[in-house]
Formats: structure tokens, sequence, C-alpha cells
């Protein structure tokens, strides 16, 4: 007997464009189609923030510079975020802050962020499509996409929720923890925010469990240490 949760497989040319995963859903029953995305895996401090949206189909759901958000300007994509805001069928936005990633790890929290937030979209969506690994536990049936925020609408659209919502977190931040220029360099790994790290040690708004961190910070973890570049020792996604 065929498996409800495992759908015949709609075939999607690589070349055909952000929308086309969307609308082969669709034409297999689908009508509507999540996708979601985080923004901060890799920073070393700040919440991670996990997206998830649907957009519409036909012209409304083609927002104007879509994109995704790594491949976009500040400026760029805070104008597309207001367009995904505003033409979106659903959209919601989980954060995570770095103690909860410390407690439970950066892989556990981004699959549970990415459960959250598909289950506060209202409408609920037939299909979710998630970017780079698989999400088990979602009532409805899924698909991992590589590289889906590029290539794949509603992903591309929940990474511009995500991210320009975290950036606006950061500097916010920044405001209470000035030293850490974290307006600019939003907790990423990059060798101003380093050295700052090295010179004043972290605050409370960076993750003890990632290596760098811990190794200026001497506090104790008891989740899977996280490398520089925001992957999980001993987790593969």
């Amino acid at each position: 007997m065929p498996d409800p949760m495992q759908p015949p497989r709609a075939v999607v040319r690589r070349d055909s464009g952000l929308w086309a995963a969307e609308s082969a859903l669709r034409r297999h029953g689908f009508g509507l189609v999540a996708g979601t995305d985080e923004a901060g895996r890799g920073a070393c401090a700040g919440p991670l923030v996990i997206a998830a949206c649907v957009l519409p189909e036909g012209r409304r759901g083609q927002v104007p510079g879509l994109n995704d958000s790594k491949l976009l300007t500040a400026a760029v994509r805070e104008e597309v975020y207001a367009q995904v805001v505003r033409r979106a069928l659903a959209w919601s936005v989980v954060v995570v802050p770095a103690g909860e990633v410390d407690r439970h790890g950066l892989h556990v929290m981004n699959i549970e962020g990415m459960r959250r937030a598909v289950a506060r979209l209202d409408p609920a969506p037939a299909y979710v499509l998630t970017d780079g690994f698989p999400v088990r536990g979602l009532t409805v049936p899924s698909a991992a996409v590589p590289k889906g925020d590029a290539t794949v609408a509603c992903i591309a659209a929940a990474s511009v929720l995500a991210k320009v919502t975290r950036d606006r977190i950061m500097v916010g931040l920044h405001d209470r923890w000035p030293d850490y220029e974290f307006a600019t360099h939003k907790g990423y790994v990059t060798p101003v925010h380093s050295a700052a790290l090295r010179r004043h040690g972290p605050c409370p708004e960076h993750r003890f469990s990632y290596v760098n961190v811990r190794r200026v910070g001497g506090r104790a973890v008891l989740v899977p240490p996280v490398r520089e570049d925001g992957a999980v020792e001993g987790v593969t996604a």
C-alpha cells in the first residue's frame, strides 16, 4: 500500500527557476507548499533564527528580487522582506536564544525550530520543502532540497525572513555589547569579531558550545562542540 507521507515524485529541472518546485507539487495536488530555512547557524553569538513561508500561486507569489538571502545586499533584503510579508499566505519566525542552542545542541534546535515554524503556519501547508537536510516529525510530507535557498522560492523567502530578523536582533544587541561590533559583524567568526572575543572574552549572547568561544570563555558544556564554521562535531546533516 502506498505511503501517504511519500507521495509520487515530482520531477523538477534545475534550470526551471525559483518557482518550479512549488508549481510541480501543486500539479500533484499539494495546494499549499511551505519552505523553511534558518539564519545564524554559523554564528558564534546571538540567536538561531528559523522561518517558514507559504507563497501564493501566480503573479502575487513572484516576489521581485527574491533570491538566497546570502546573495542579497542588506538594503535589498529589507525590500524583499517587506514584499514577502505583504504577499505571503502564511509565514512564521522562531527565535532560539544562544543559551538554548548551548543546552540542546545546534543541530537539534535547528530541526526543532523548523518543526515549530511550520507548526505555526496558518493556513497549514500540504507539503514542506526544507533547505539542505530532512526534518523528521512533520505532520505533512516533506523533502530536503540541497541549496534550496537558491533554487526554491518558498525556501528563499524563508531565508530572507530569517536573515533579516536575525540581523535586526544583532543590531539591537550591539547597543548592549558594543565591544563586539554585532551591528557590523552579526556575530559571525570574522577576524574583527575573533579579535574582540579574545580581547574582551565572551558576553552572555555568545554560544559557549562553540569551540572558539569555549577556548576563551572556559565554560563547560554538555552538548557536542561546534566548530568555528558552525558545523556540529559528530553530527552530519
